[in-house]
């Protein structure tokens, strides 16, 4: 009978193993993690949190970092800059969890599934451009967890229209399929194609004006794109003092190769740069075209400068 009355007190103080960071102790935090039990509960297997903890005390968690977008804006760059600190653990693919209906239905514990194993003390990352734009997935975050902390990186809104529209050429390119030149997209009619997909995705204060609703801006860090290109090791430093990180990223990390035109990554003298598809050559535009689509993006750009009180130095 008292072997049993043991074992019994032992079931009670146990700790549940959640898979995912201990909150801070506030009411937004205490919130989401109720809502993030009651998900689990509702789509995890009786063996899930099993396979997703190891005996050397990591396990698979959610996130408590996404890299929301944008599209061209330099998120790949963003993250393998940030995967130099030691308390960072970065998935390596795009999940498309929230926006993609299919990975959705799958559940939070499918989630859990696709993000890499981490210590307690580190900071679990994914990141998935296509998030920004998604009118959706701001909700759905905020539904996981309303104290998520946001990362975006943009660029200027012209130069990403160039990148989105390079990516798509190359990519068919490689399947050796034609693809139309960039100025049967950006012209209809003898004007301005204001309904190209890659225009719409660079009116940034449209896409954050939806995530406004959800998160407070302090909790959306926006890294300046092009100063990541051109200068990378400040725009690491803020985003290490928004993650509440210690500074362990230092300017030695990076260096730039004059053969590809980029900064590339050194850790413990092993020394890395991103893929080949990064960094291509965009097409060649006619120069009063590229004026129209300056003019174009005055104003969306002057609307976002005051949607979140920062200007950037884009045309």
């Amino acid at each position: 009978m008292a072997a049993f009355l043991l074992g019994a007190m032992l079931l009670i103080v146990q700790p549940q193993i959640v898979p995912s960071r201990p909150a801070i102790n506030s009411k937004a935090e205490t919130t989401s993690q109720s809502v993030q039990r009651e998900l689990l509960k509702k789509t995890s297997q009786k063996n899930d949190f099993k396979e997703n903890i190891r005996s050397n005390g990591s396990c698979r968690q959610l996130p408590q970092t996404i890299i929301i977008g944008v599209r061209k804006g330099g998120t790949r760059a963003l993250l393998e800059m940030l995967s130099l600190h030691p308390d960072i653990a970065a998935a390596e693919n795009e999940v498309h969890f929230f926006d993609w209906e299919d990975h959705y239905r799958n559940g939070l514990q499918w989630y859990i599934n696709q993000m890499p194993f981490s210590y307690p003390h580190q900071i679990t990352v994914e990141k998935t451009p296509a998030y920004f734009t998604s009118p959706k997935v701001p909700e759905r975050v905020h539904n996981m967890n309303q104290s998520m902390r946001l990362l975006l990186i943009l660029r200027d809104p012209s130069e990403r229209v160039l990148s989105d529209y390079t990516q798509v050429f190359y990519n068919h390119m490689q399947k050796h399929k034609p693809y139309p030149s960039i100025e049967q997209f950006l012209i209809k009619d003898g004007e301005l194609n204001v309904d190209y997909k890659a225009i719409n995705r660079s009116l940034y204060y449209i896409h954050m004006q939806n995530w406004l609703k959800y998160f407070p801006l302090d909790r959306i860090h926006i890294v300046d794109g092009d100063k990541l290109i051109k200068d990378p090791f400040p725009e690491i430093e803020k985003v290490e003092r928004f993650l509440k990180l210690s500074p362990q990223i230092n300017a030695s990390n990076f260096y730039f190769n004059k053969t590809k035109g980029f900064y590339c990554l050194r850790d413990s003298g092993r020394e890395r740069c991103l893929h080949e598809s990064k960094g291509r050559a965009h097409p060649q535009v006619d120069s009063r075209l590229l004026e129209k689509l300056h003019e174009y993006f005055h104003e969306p750009n002057k609307k976002f400068f005051e949607l979140v009180g920062r200007t950037f130095d884009w045309h």
